[in-house]
């Protein structure tokens, strides 16, 4: 039987990012995918205009749905809006422990609209992110999960990681794809594990939801039974090649 990956993210109208890459990008495994909407979104390539959040009670009983329907092997979560939504993503994870999730902690758009309530950032460090097997957060996004400032180098963007993996007893995927240099540099940190280091060479241009690729390419190599360091290693290689090819286009 093929495995399914849960999907638990908003949608975007553009096609840019979302649920509509987390599906390209499962797909790409040669998995299906079956899905828990949290958000309708209205965007364009440069904006988000309106947002539509989906009620807590539907979103958990989609993923319960979705869980009874098919054999859910790994879990994907993007965007979730508020704490009450955390808190429902959680409690059905909660129940299915034996499941990786993997969270992509999106607090906002790549064009600077906010998609996570100030106040639900509490909630997702204390009920959902321990539950997760992985939680990808880029720089920005790991300055304001640690409560400090954009790391200024690697050594301070793995420092920070450290941190947020020992607090969460839980692993970590520091995404250094806005910091600078010739290479871009993720580290995989893990409790009581040593750091690893993943570089690829930065590429001079950039491409929409490339986070939403990157963790469910991790989430579906988990789904495979693939090792958390390769699952890490064959997303960055999918975004990676994604971004080269849209160099040619």
């Amino acid at each position: 039987m093929t495995p399914y990956v849960l999907i638990v993210a908003g949608s975007d109208s553009s096609g840019g990012a979302g649920i509509t890459r987390d599906v390209e990008t499962v797909s790409a495994f040669g998995l299906r995918s079956c899905l828990a909407v949290t958000a309708v979104t209205v965007q364009t390539h440069s904006a988000v205009e309106r947002i539509e959040q989906m009620p807590p009670e539907l979103i958990a009983a989609q993923m319960r749905a979705a869980f009874a329907a098919n054999m859910v092997a790994a879990v994907k979560i993007g965007m979730l809006g508020t704490a009450a939504t955390i808190e429902a993503v959680g409690s059905v994870l909660a129940s299915n422990p034996q499941v990786p999730a993997v969270l992509d902690p999106v607090l906002a758009s790549t064009s600077g609209r906010v998609l996570l309530e100030e106040d639900a950032i509490d909630a997702l460090c204390r009920d959902l992110m321990p539950v997760c097997r992985l939680v990808t957060p880029n720089l920005i996004e790991l300055a304001t999960l640690t409560r400090s400032v954009p790391a200024p180098d690697e050594e301070r963007a793995r420092l920070q990681g450290e941190e947020l993996s020992k607090t969460l007893g839980a692993a970590v995927l520091v995404k250094g794809g806005h910091g600078r240099g010739s290479k871009s540099v993720d580290f995989l940190l893990q409790p009581d594990s040593p750091a690893i280091q993943f570089e690829a060479p930065r590429l001079g241009h950039g491409m929409r939801g490339t986070g939403c690729m990157l963790s469910s390419a991790i989430a579906a190599s988990l789904a495979l039974k693939v090792s958390l360091e390769e699952s890490v290693g064959a997303g960055k290689q999918l975004v990676f090649d994604a971004l080269a090819r849209s160099a040619t286009t």
